[in-house]
């Protein structure tokens, strides 16, 4: 388990670099990698349950600096990316290389900028939460972190919760639920929070009104430089990116149900509320976010510390598969279903 295994995460933002300098074909390079390649070697491993080990162990990985290193050197490779994906694509390229570069950095800003942005995000230092909001900048859901910490993480697999989705519920309407949903969420949230500190809603300490002027602003500054051409890449790169998060959401939580005591609350979330994965490559991929049901059981914990949990629902493929097959929403019900119907919690 340690921490140089993470270099590996960067394989993601290679493959975007390679693709804004090879073209052609290449354009997809970062999207035939997230989903044919790395699909198709999870297949061929099985799940690895194994984790940190003792006590000890533990606190060697607390104190080993250079996991977050590794964390923080994705801002910069998001921001170095995006810089010469928007440089490239307002140039003289074809329409079929300019669509494969929209692709790769789109699927860079949802497995790179959002979740390191997510992990960052539950950290308790200024630092590290200004560098999970410059990530979520990069994909325009700054909103994100408002909403995830203080609204998903109370309210997971309940029906106060958009981001997580129903039995039977296609993802297609959970896209459109869910992202409306979150940031409705995170604007109630903020606006309840300035009204018990004494606060109007609309003064420069809510963090929605500082996300939406700070996005605002960077849209501008796009046109600005980029004109229409660079701002429609961004703008498509960011849907992107919030799509994935969100079919992300979908397969972590999906079909899960809390059960509501007598008094009205919902029971304490545990391992059985989230679906989880081991496969080996996504853990790493992903700065081990695929180990969900540890990660809502106690959020506090750092993303390497993540447990596998007996009693946590197992999904039958890693992350991108059972991505591609959550948009077959048949199939998808399906496998998933009775996996849901067996769970004994």
């Amino acid at each position: 388990m340690k921490s140089t295994r993470y270099f590996f995460a960067f394989i993601l933002p290679l493959a975007t670099l390679m693709a804004l300098y090879l073209q052609g074909i290449w354009s997809y390079s970062t999207l035939i990698l997230a989903f044919v390649i790395i699909p198709g070697l999870e297949l061929m491993t099985a799940p690895d349950k194994s984790g940190i080990g003792s006590e000890e162990d533990e606190n060697h990985v607390l104190q080993d600096r250079l996991y977050d290193l590794l964390l923080y050197a994705m801002v910069p490779a998001q921001y170095i990316t995006l810089g010469w994906f928007l440089w490239t694509v307002v140039g003289p390229i074809d329409a079929f290389t300019r669509t494969g570069l929209i692709l790769s950095m789109g699927v860079q800003c949802g497995a790179v900028g959002i979740n390191v942005a997510h992990e960052l995000g539950h950290r308790t230092t200024r630092f590290e939460r200004n560098l999970a909001r410059a990530l979520l900048l990069s994909s325009l859901y700054m909103h994100f972190i408002v909403e995830h910490n203080r609204g998903h993480h109370k309210n997971v697999a309940t029906p106060l919760d958009p981001a997580s989705a129903r039995l039977n519920e296609p993802i297609y309407t959970f896209w459109f639920r869910t992202i409306v949903g979150s940031f409705l969420s995170a604007w109630n949230i903020e606006r309840s929070l300035q009204e018990k500190s004494g606060r109007s809603t609309w003064n420069i300490r809510n963090e929605m009104l500082q996300a939406l002027v700070i996005e605002g602003g960077l849209l501008t500054l796009l046109y600005l430089i980029f004109g229409w051409i660079g701002l429609k890449a961004f703008l498509l790169t960011s849907l992107i990116g919030i799509l994935l998060l969100e079919t992300v959401n979908y397969i972590e939580h999906y079909g899960l149900r809390r059960k509501q005591l007598e008094n009205g609350r919902y029971e304490r979330v545990q391992p059985w509320h989230s679906w989880n994965s081991d496969y080996p490559i996504g853990r790493i991929v992903l700065f081990e976010l695929t180990r969900h049901s540890d990660h809502h059981y106690k959020a506090s914990r750092k993303y390497p510390l993540l447990r596998h949990l007996e009693g946590s629902p197992q999904l039958p493929a890693g992350y991108p598969a059972m991505m591609l097959l959550s948009l077959v929403p048949p199939l998808f019900f399906r496998v998933i279903n009775p996996r849901i119907e067996s769970t004994s919690q």
